[in-house]
């Protein structure tokens, strides 16, 4: 299973035939002549492996750097920072445990690691992303506060913990369905991991789903932080800095600059990264004929390494654009 949404458009099928619920073809991969969809040559899986796997290395390395730096340096305990650290924990987490088993599963199309994984599966990525976009977007709020408000009280670091505690328990509600629906099903030959999603005459309970997963971990937060920095943007950089103000407030000035250009970035690149991947679902949702062809399979991998990729790139954001 991939990290939102199910693999190859197979997500869920009757698991008593055998056949995908969605274009009722065999989720063994075969079409009707015999042609294995889910079969590559051993050098393009090298290739996807070491793609795959080297998302992993520098994301968890990168991150959990990152997360040593900031709490083992009491000076870096700040509100902004301390959302950092959630950030690169989701971001760590969601690499390790799913990137390599995700890629395997896509690869092979079958399932090697159980029903409590294949459920964890499922659940975790949802709330990782959750976490990590949510992460993002206080600390757009936070500048905002500080900068456009700057008398207005701002975050405690309790307060920021709650704000932490809060985003996690509506990311682990959000994914919840993802758990609770997901199964495994032993057909002739292998194991499927799969969503076995209910189906109702009336409403289409997995379509509404994930619009409202992708309106709620991309669309919503990427519009709150577009208004926010825009605001900041405009605020920070309309005026050059007055020739006769004090050096402590040019040094000030400067350091908040960087703080949001750097913030700027690390919103884009996100953005830039699973915009495909939203688009790939929502296609796979209302057009899953599109889903049939032979070479979606190399899409999907491609979607999907872009997508994880976004797990690595902030610990080199911060190094280059951060000097502390």
């Amino acid at each position: 299973m991939d990290p939102l949404y199910p693999l190859n458009a197979s997500d869920d099928f009757n698991a008593t035939n055998g056949t995908n619920g969605t274009n009722g073809t065999n989720v063994s991969g075969n079409s009707s002549d015999g042609f294995n969809q889910f079969v590559q040559p051993a050098w393009q899986i090298t290739l996807w492996a070491v793609a795959y796997c080297s998302i992993v290395a520098v994301s968890v390395v990168g991150n959990m750097v990152v997360i040593w730096i900031i709490l083992a340096h009491k000076r870096m305990r700040t509100v902004t920072n301390y959302f950092l650290v959630n950030l690169a924990f989701a971001e760590a987490a969601m690499s390790a445990f799913n990137t390599v088993i995700n890629f395997t599963y896509a690869v092979h199309n079958e399932w090697y690691f159980g029903l409590v994984y294949c459920r964890f599966h499922n659940f975790f990525p949802i709330a990782a992303i959750f976490a990590s976009i949510y992460s993002m977007t206080a600390i757009a709020l936070d500048r905002y506060m500080a900068i456009i408000h700057p008398l207005q009280p701002r975050l405690t670091s309790t307060e920021t913990r709650v704000v932490i505690a809060v985003v996690w328990m509506l990311a682990l509600l959000l994914a919840f369905p993802q758990y609770y629906f997901s199964s495994t099903a032993l057909l002739p030959g292998r194991t499927v991991c799969y969503i076995n999603w209910p189906e109702y005459t009336t409403v289409n309970f997995k379509k509404i789903y994930y619009v409202c997963v992708t309106l709620l971990i991309y669309f919503l937060p990427l519009g709150i932080m577009g208004c926010a920095y825009t605001i900041v943007g405009v605020t920070l950089w309309a005026s050059e800095i007055p020739g006769d103000s004090s050096e402590r407030f040019k040094e000030q000035l400067i350091a908040k600059r960087k703080v949001v250009k750097m913030m700027i970035v690390v919103v884009c690149t996100f953005a830039v990264c699973w915009l495909p991947y939203h688009v790939y679902f929502l296609l796979h949702q209302f057009f899953p004929e599109l889903f049939e062809q032979r070479f979606i399979q190399q899409v999907y991998l491609a979607v999907m390494w872009l997508a994880m990729s976004s797990t690595m790139y902030n610990p080199i954001i911060y190094y280059c654009l951060n000097s502390r």
